[in-house]
């Protein structure tokens, strides 16, 4: 192999830095049909080049071997908290969670969870003020971003409600403000058979069409979100705007105040996301009763964190994370041979799973993405 066929990067790479009959790999968010990646994917099929997608490297039971989504939990949790504690003390409510700090300013994720059990004592000394308690915080999922997420709230006085006993809990009463409650949402609550049927995952795997969103009847219970689900077209949305819209016009005022898509999917299950953010302008607030949006946390309505590379805010500690995973295969994939079909390359099957285009063509398993590439 000639020096420079191989190019490893991170994220995707502008259309006009592309170069012919290379080989690539990186996360290119295309296996969707992304609309905004479509480009670079052309270009990559038009130049003869290889694309291989550290998304789709997975073990032979389709478990990711390449991945930093723990770090995005990390960083969306941090961000979250950050700006909404800000949030709450611009509405005249002091919590400790105005002490917080963004992601990118505590340098390891260490000492960020040092800070957050400090957070997490003065909510023990102190409790929540009782305009927020019992506060609540639901996590869709249950994967590695998931982890992240649970990771850093693990560092609160937490404690687990299942999202069934919520409505429960609520009409029992007698919450303790010195606790944070999490709820883990999995997709039997996040969705149901639109005629009723017991929920059955392969099924809505297979036939995802049959299901409609379950999560609005929790929606009530819940003052924080964090979304750290995958999602794709053929699922249906999880938050839309008219479940929004019916949770506000309600008689009582709103618990829910604050979503992290830190899945980040602009317009997915998340509807009400319609932009991504950077880290210096990380939020906007959402407004369900006419759509509109407002940059900043200072003001009326939801925020809505959207920042799509979380993991950078913790550069450190994720660069070494993800340099070690990949490090396992820099020797397959440099040493392959690119001439050769692609069975007979010599990469290994983690790889070969993960190829998108091989020398210009879109391998079987994504030839699905044919409609969307032209």
């Amino acid at each position: 192999m000639n020096p420079g066929e191989v190019i490893l990067g991170i994220k995707e790479i502008p259309d006009e830095k592309l170069l012919d009959h290379k080989v690539y790999a990186f996360f290119s968010h295309t296996i969707k049909g992304q609309k905004e990646n479509m480009p670079m994917l052309k270009k990559i099929i038009q130049g003869g080049s290889t694309l291989i997608d550290y998304e789709r490297v997975t073990d032979s039971q389709g478990h990711r071997l390449i991945f930093f989504g723990n770090y995005a939990g990390h960083a969306g949790t941090l961000d979250i908290l950050h700006l909404m504690g800000k949030y709450w003390e611009y509405h005249g409510i002091t919590t400790p969670f105005s002490l917080a700090r963004r992601a990118m300013d505590y340098g390891s994720v260490k000492r960020a969870q040092h800070h957050m059990v400090e957070i997490g004592r003065d909510i023990e000394r102190h409790g929540l003020n009782d305009k927020l308690s019992p506060l609540v915080i639901g996590i869709l999922g249950y994967g590695n971003v998931a982890k992240g997420v649970q990771e850093m709230l693990h560092c609160l006085p937490v404690r687990f409600i299942a999202p069934e006993k919520l409505s429960g809990f609520f009409e029992k009463g007698g919450a303790d403000s010195n606790q944070v409650y999490v709820s883990i949402f999995r997709e039997e609550h996040l969705v149901r058979h639109r005629k009723n049927r017991p929920f059955d995952l392969q099924d809505y795997y297979r036939h995802s069409e049959n299901y409609g969103s379950d999560l609005e009847r929790y929606l009530p219970y819940l003052s924080i979100l964090l979304n750290a689900i995958y999602w794709d077209s053929r699922f249906p949305r999880l938050v839309t705007w008219e479940s929004l819209r019916r949770l506000y016009e309600g008689p009582d005022a709103p618990k829910l105040c604050g979503i992290a898509d830190i899945t980040c999917d602009v317009g997915g299950s998340i509807e009400c996301n319609v932009k991504t953010t950077n880290s210096e302008m990380p939020a906007y607030l959402c407004n369900p009763m006419d759509r509109s949006i407002t940059d900043g946390h200072k003001g009326e309505g939801i925020v809505l964190l959207a920042v799509d590379n979380l993991p950078a805010e913790i550069p450190n500690d994720a660069s070494r994370f993800f340099s070690n995973q990949l490090k396992a295969f820099i020797g397959n994939l440099v040493n392959a041979d690119y001439d050769k079909s692609l069975k007979k390359s010599g990469l290994c099957p983690e790889i070969q799973r993960a190829v998108i285009a091989y020398k210009g063509e879109l391998t079987s398993p994504c030839k699905n993405l044919e409609p969307y590439v032209s």
